[in-house]
């Protein structure tokens, strides 16, 4: 049950897209949202059906959801198998929920026209001009994993002694199945493991094949760094 807000005549859409500006976005969205004391709504929109998207765009999405359930968000909408233009989706969702401001990270702004081939801002005014469009700039606060980690690819975790070894075939031996991001420039399998444990996204340092801790590892910088 979400607390009734005392302004339903403003309501907050924040758009988001994969990678590792989303959370950053929906809690940006959350402070705004209390401020106004207003619903606040979380929208990605994907091509793809739900059940065939990749593991880690499925880990995001479940990292998406829980978070939105901690900042009591009024609801986490995924359009998925979504064929339709991603402005006319945004479009359709503010009107839906009635939102009056929309929140968007410039660099998820810049992937969707990437798709759109369009600028997503001028064809929203022209969608909804009633709404306001804040996009915000993140880059220069968000590490992105991108610039130093190979594509991920399908991995394993085993048991081994108090640590676990890193793997890229299944056995019955196998504990945890998740992503690997290996770094850049380095001949061993170091980088970033991502997995689901008891419900959680965590993303777990591996050093030469090894995990030695099943801890989180913050791949963006401390928010209360940004200045």
């Amino acid at each position: 049950m979400f607390k009734k807000k005392k302004h339903m005549d403003e309501g907050l859409l924040v758009c988001i897209y994969y990678g590792p500006n989303g959370e950053r976005l929906i809690r940006r969205g959350s402070k705004i949202a209390k401020m106004f004391d207003c619903p606040l709504y979380i929208l990605t929109v994907d091509a793809k059906p739900f059940d065939e998207l990749d593991a880690d765009k499925s880990m995001y999405i479940t990292k998406w959801k829980k978070l939105a359930k901690e900042v009591e968000a009024d609801g986490f909408i995924l359009k998925d198998n979504e064929q339709r233009p991603v402005y006319k989706v945004i479009a359709e969702t503010a009107r839906e929920k009635r939102a009056t401001q929309i929140i968007m990270g410039q660099t998820v702004q810049s992937r969707w026209e990437q798709i759109t081939k369009e600028s997503i801002v001028n064809l929203l005014l022209k969608e909804i001009p009633f709404v306001d469009l804040h996009i915000i700039s993140v880059a220069r606060y968000i590490k992105d994993p991108d610039c130093n980690y190979e594509k991920g690819i399908r991995a394993y975790l085993m048991k081994e002694g108090e640590n676990f070894r890193l793997v890229f075939k299944h056995s019955k031996e196998i504990v945890y199945e998740g992503i690997f991001f290996k770094e850049f420039g380095t001949d061993f399998n170091n980088g970033i493991f991502k997995l689901i444990k008891d419900g959680e996204t965590l993303q777990v340092q591996v050093i030469e094949d090894m995990v030695t801790e099943l801890t989180n590892v913050d791949m963006e910088p401390n928010e209360n760094n940004e200045n």
